[in-house]
């Protein structure tokens, strides 16, 4: 006779996920997003770099993108269709040099970059003394900011526009200054012919206040005043008050509003820049007219050595095109 099995019911309370919204509230534009993933096998360093610009791209990218090896590029782009994925960002390794390729999804361009150097956001911050990584810095997607890219040269004008198009765009008169808190910079050299890659956190300091007063006005806590003989002594002896870190030679700026418990509306405060990392030093090698395939558009080493320099990349990684 058959043993019957009491089976208990077990409710699993569904997790609402937050959806991310595919269009601006505000301008009506589709919010690109993006993925990045590598094909073929990546030193240690270069895994760790892919995790760097997936922070960088952060919030519309996805962070915990799982790779497996039978994956081909046509699998990826299945995937990015539902999931409103408008860009690939593509690491890649030959026997010569590590390679980023920018492509547009589903149809292209693809843009081809050598890195020539790279930094990873671990190395920036243990060269700094003070690094700065607060935790709601990834919060909103970066600023970008392109500079020598105007000569008029058609591969220049294709990779403004890649660029510009792979973060969210701002309104200036509705943006929210809480939000502008990164920024991406990249700074073309028309004699090296190298695009250098920066990234930046933002912060606002009022001009003329001293770190550590800054420091107390935010942290909210009592410093210990047990060595000094009045209060006015935190601020007018030497080494607390003179601690301002060149305001004069900062960028300064008005602020339309409040920001923060220190930066407060009509007054003037100091822009800083402090780098987080990764950084990168690239080089345009190729563009092609589709999703890593597609007729040549822009070509580094010419016509002669073209084919040479294709079958090489070819040969060298794990390369799934897609056809047209």
């Amino acid at each position: 006779m058959a043993r019957i099995r009491n089976k208990k019911k077990m409710f699993v309370k569904p997790i609402a996920n937050k959806k991310q919204a595919n269009v601006d509230h505000i301008t009506g534009d589709k919010i690109p997003k993006s993925f990045v993933f590598a094909r073929g096998k990546l030193p240690g360093s270069l895994r760790q770099l892919q995790m760097d610009l997936r922070k960088l791209m952060l919030p519309y990218t996805a962070l915990k993108l799982k790779e497996k090896k039978r994956n081909s590029l046509k699998d990826f782009l299945n995937v990015a269709g539902p999931m409103g994925v408008s860009h690939f960002l593509i690491l890649s390794k030959t026997e010569t040099a590590p390679y980023l390729r920018v492509a547009r999804t589903p149809q292209g361009p693809t843009l081809t970059f050598k890195i020539h150097e790279y930094s990873l956001a671990a190395d920036v911050a243990q060269s700094q003394l003070r690094p700065r990584c607060p935790q709601d810095l990834f919060k909103n997607p970066p600023l970008i900011v392109l500079s020598g890219f105007g000569s008029g040269e058609q591969h220049l004008k294709l990779t403004t526009v890649m660029f510009q198009n792979i973060f969210p765009a701002i309104d200036i008169n509705t943006v929210k200054l809480s939000s502008c808190q990164r920024i991406v910079l990249l700074n073309y050299n028309k004699d090296t012919q190298l695009i250098d890659f920066r990234h930046y956190s933002i912060r606002l300091q009022p001009v003329g206040v001293s770190r550590r007063l800054r420091k107390f006005v935010q942290n909210r806590e009592v410093p210990d005043l047990r060595s000094l003989q009045d209060v006015s002594d935190f601020v007018t002896k030497v080494g607390y008050g003179s601690e301002s870190e060149g305001d004069d030679e900062a960028a300064t700026v008005t602020l339309a509003n409040d920001l923060g418990r220190v930066n407060k509306a009509s007054t003037k405060s100091a822009v800083k820049l402090q780098e987080i990392g990764p950084r990168m030093t690239l080089q345009l090698i190729k563009i092609e007219e589709g999703l890593c395939s597609g007729g040549i558009i822009f070509n580094e080493y010419g016509t002669a050595s073209e084919q040479r320099q294709e079958n090489n990349q070819n040969n060298e990684e794990d390369d799934e095109g897609v056809s047209d």
